[in-house]
């Protein structure tokens, strides 16, 4: 049913320039747009729920209706308190589950317990049906990647009941809503644990099949990706992270990887190199330590030179208060990737009150060709729109 029983949070504008550290002029800016300062979620999703044309944003038990933002419910509204407690809304995906033609929600909850979908209601004034997918979806990082090739995205998580590591496939078959469970390993003691951190979704191998990554190695992707215990390739990936991305960062013909720290201070790269004995191995390099609890971690070309760039910020009071740094500034960056055999990434601060929730949304919203950042934290929701010049 629609929130008519909410006020509707005006919407405030605010404009920053990116002042990068390392730079004395930027032309890149952003406009702040606060759809409300509730702790809602922590995870976001967007997408066109109401088929105008135009793209909403959903964070939790709400949507929020574009151009004005206004507040809509999609489960029974809940609103945490940011100093004391988690919501139940962890991750937030979108998609078309049923194939019906209208945008639903994936829920993916605190680590462990259910993941969900929200089926819309298709304009009708009534509360979205919720329907569960599955019971237990662990990791800290879940993510919504094409494993099988079919061109829908799947959960790629774990189940920490089971001790398992798995991908469920989405339904793919018009009406059916079934998600299918598949099991990438079997070892217990390998990346099972409800709060690992670290997950990715990448070509290790080059082998033109994506493989699944974690901090303690990577699992080799088969041809048939049904099969189950995939070859694991035992490597030191770093500290606990959030999302890990892999690609050629230093122009050597290898792939690399990017990862930033979930709860202390530090973003890297980790160059691929063969040691004394010909082994390969990764060598740790620090991107920056300006912030700490980067507990979410997105790749999107942000300044439009063609090359990847790295949007990750705070993600404000991750353990309520005991983390480093934890009560200094919320900021959302954006780091300027620059290739090379020394690859570099500026420094651009955009915000410094919001920060990140567990996932980072970059989307043209208002359809003008360039790329707005979307976050849902502790802090509220949050679009920065990219100001056109």
């Amino acid at each position: 049913m629609s929130m008519k029983s909410f006020p509707v949070l005006p919407v405030l504008v605010l404009f920053f320039s990116f002042r990068g550290l390392a730079q004395t002029e930027d032309s890149v800016q952003f406009k702040k747009i606060i759809l409300t300062k509730d702790f809602v979620s922590e995870g976001v999703a967007v997408g066109d729920v109401n088929r105008d044309g135009l793209m909403d944003v959903m964070a939790g038990s709400f949507w929020f209706e574009a151009p004005d933002w206004k507040r809509h419910e999609i489960a029974g509204a809940l609103i945490f308190n940011p100093d004391t407690t988690f919501s139940n809304s962890f991750l937030d995906y979108s998609m078309d589950v049923n194939q019906d033609g209208w945008i639903d929600l994936i829920r993916i909850g605190y680590p462990g317990e259910e993941v969900v979908w929200y089926e819309n209601p298709r304009n009708e004034k009534r509360l979205w049906t919720m329907h569960k997918i599955y019971d237990h979806a662990g990791n800290e990082s879940p993510a919504f990647v094409d494993i099988d090739g079919d061109g829908k995205p799947d959960i790629l998580c774990n189940d920490p009941v089971e001790k398992k590591m798995i991908w469920l496939k989405s339904p793919s078959v018009k009406g059916d809503t079934v998600w299918r469970k598949y099991i990438i390993s079997n070892n217990p003691g390998l990346a099972t644990n409800k709060y690992t951190h670290g997950l990715g979704w990448g070509d290790m191998n080059q082998d033109g099949r994506p493989d699944v990554i974690i901090t303690k190695g990577w699992w080799e992707s088969p041809k048939d990706v049904t099969q189950t215990d995939w070859v694991f390739h035992p490597a030191d990936l770093g500290e606990d992270c959030s999302q890990m991305y892999a690609m050629d960062l230093d122009g050597d013909g290898d792939v690399d990887v990017l990862s930033a720290s979930a709860h202390n201070y530090g973003i890297w790269w980790h160059e691929q190199i063969k040691d004394g004995t010909g082994h390969i191995v990764f060598k740790q390099h620090e991107i920056s330590k300006a912030f700490s609890e980067s507990h979410a971690l997105a790749l999107a070309d942000i300044n439009g030179d063609g090359h990847p760039d790295l949007i990750t910020g705070k993600r404000y009071y991750a353990h309520l208060g005991r983390d480093p740094g934890a009560h200094e500034p919320s900021v959302l960056y954006w780091f300027e990737y620059r290739p090379g055999k020394s690859p570099e990434w500026l420094p651009h601060l955009i915000d410094d009150n919001s920060g990140v929730g567990l996932v980072v949304v970059v989307q043209d919203m208002n359809q003008d060709g360039m790329p707005d950042i979307v976050v849902s934290n502790k802090k509220g929701v949050f679009i920065f729109q990219r100001i056109k010049h």
